[in-house]
């Protein structure tokens, strides 16, 4: 209960780190605070390099789909672009932040299709809404770019915790003597 109540403070704390400093012109900052957690994770998980694999697939999935959102359009990104057609770091980060979640405070997820479903398809776009409303990103056409998210956090979060089934670096490891 305590490792679960922890991760999820330190997810948001990464969160808001992320967002308020990237609004604030100063992106670098809040993704060095994201790193420390996900090392900070990874150190403490029992399978690291298991829970490393899940973080990179996170990575990945959240650099090609938030860059499709910004070639798109769709989102626009004032702080911490490198090229104008690639999510910037901060937010990729943030992909891997989010993994930092999946096995530990949202294992309750875990087999549970529909229910990550309807978490990622309600959680992902409040999420850049609230981005959004604190100055970190500006939607080109709100109600589009809300649902662009809500498809692709509806597809992904499931797709996530699949993956965390697989890689699970906070599963408890059996001892034979």
């Amino acid at each position: 209960m305590k490792r679960t109540i922890v991760n999820f403070i330190l997810f948001q704390l990464g969160w808001l780190a992320c967002v308020i400093s990237a609004a604030k012109g100063f992106p670098l900052l809040g993704a060095l605070i994201a790193c420390c957690i996900i090392v900070f994770h990874i150190w403490r998980a029992s399978l690291p390099l298991a829970e490393f694999k899940l973080i990179a697939f996170a990575l990945l999935i959240g650099a090609v789909w938030d860059s499709v959102l910004v070639w798109q359009g769709l989102l626009i990104y004032q702080a911490g672009m490198i090229s104008p057609h690639v999510a910037p770091y901060w937010i990729i980060i943030m992909w891997a932040l989010f993994a930092t979640t999946l096995n530990v405070s949202l294992r309750w997820l875990k087999g549970r299709v529909l229910y990550a479903i309807v978490f990622g398809a309600v959680g992902g776009p409040l999420a850049y809404y609230a981005g959004q409303q604190l100055g970190a990103v500006e939607f080109s056409e709100t109600v589009y770019a809300l649902g662009a998210l809500l498809v692709g956090w509806a597809l992904f979060t499931p797709v996530l915790m699949t993956l965390s089934q697989r890689y699970d670096g906070y599963r408890q490891v059996r001892v034979t003597s």
